[in-house]
């Protein structure tokens, strides 16, 4: 999959009678970086989870590369997207290079391919392969476990990466150390992601544009540079956590 284009269409979402998404519409562009902002319930990461089928929408339809994520066999669509979580999701009883090269065996590639993937993807992550390559999770830092859930995110090369508060856990260092890993990469690689968070300053570092979702709508949705000038209320919100501090 190349850097593709992401589209939801009026889409929406309820359980049980009570509402989490509703009449959502916004269109990803290629190679862009776009951060769903919000309050905890707003939305955002059922929002996240519907692109890979995940969850399915009650109305509306999700399209990549304007062909519906429906159309998809579920299974073959998540391998060909990346998806990272907060803690980097990896499996306690595999090697570093046995997680990162997980997706490229289901693939079936050759092993004379994967080995140099994963090395490759180890040094991109400044994680030295003959230091982490033979490591559990267990021996691993915070910031290491997320590095190597994100070389695993890009094994097998997706255009397309799914960010789920990925750096929400970390101590403020390791954090921002991360953060700045995330921007050379996206420099360098382009691939088209989308990013879940409810830090306005994370938002602010990582998009090319933010969408803020409010009680399951998306309120506003503007490029970062323009987002400082927000006035809708619940950017005007998030604004305002920065300029009391």
């Amino acid at each position: 999959m190349n850097s593709p284009t992401v589209e939801f269409r009026n889409v929406s979402y309820s359980v049980g009678g009570r509402s989490i998404l509703r009449d959502v519409t916004l269109t990803i562009e290629p190679g862009e970086t776009v951060v769903l902002l919000g309050r905890s319930g707003s939305g955002k990461t059922t929002m996240l989870k519907m692109v890979n089928r995940l969850v399915e929408p009650t109305s509306g339809e999700i399209l990549i590369d304007r062909k519906s994520v429906r159309d998809y066999v579920a299974e073959r669509l998540r391998r060909s997207i990346g998806f990272v979580i907060q803690d980097g999701g990896l499996f306690p009883h595999r090697t570093v290079e046995q997680n990162i090269g997980l997706v490229p065996r289901l693939e079936a590639w050759p092993a004379e391919k994967i080995a140099p993937r994963v090395r490759s993807l180890l040094s991109l992550m400044a994680l030295p392969p003959e230091v982490y390559g033979q490591r559990y999770p267990r021996q691993l830092s915070g910031g290491e476990k997320q590095r190597v859930g994100i070389a695993r995110a890009l094994a097998a090369d997706p255009g397309l990466l799914l960010l789920d508060e990925p750096f929400a856990a970390l101590d403020p260092i390791t954090r921002f150390e991360l953060q700045q890993h995330f921007l050379k990469l996206r420099h360098e690689l382009r691939k088209t992601a989308i990013f879940v968070t409810h830090d306005i300053r994370e938002a602010l570092m990582m998009a090319s544009r933010i969408a803020v979702l409010r009680d399951g709508s998306i309120e506003t949705v503007l490029p970062a540079d323009e987002f400082r000038r927000a006035s809708t209320p619940e950017a005007a919100g998030f604004l305002a956590t920065i300029q009391a501090q």
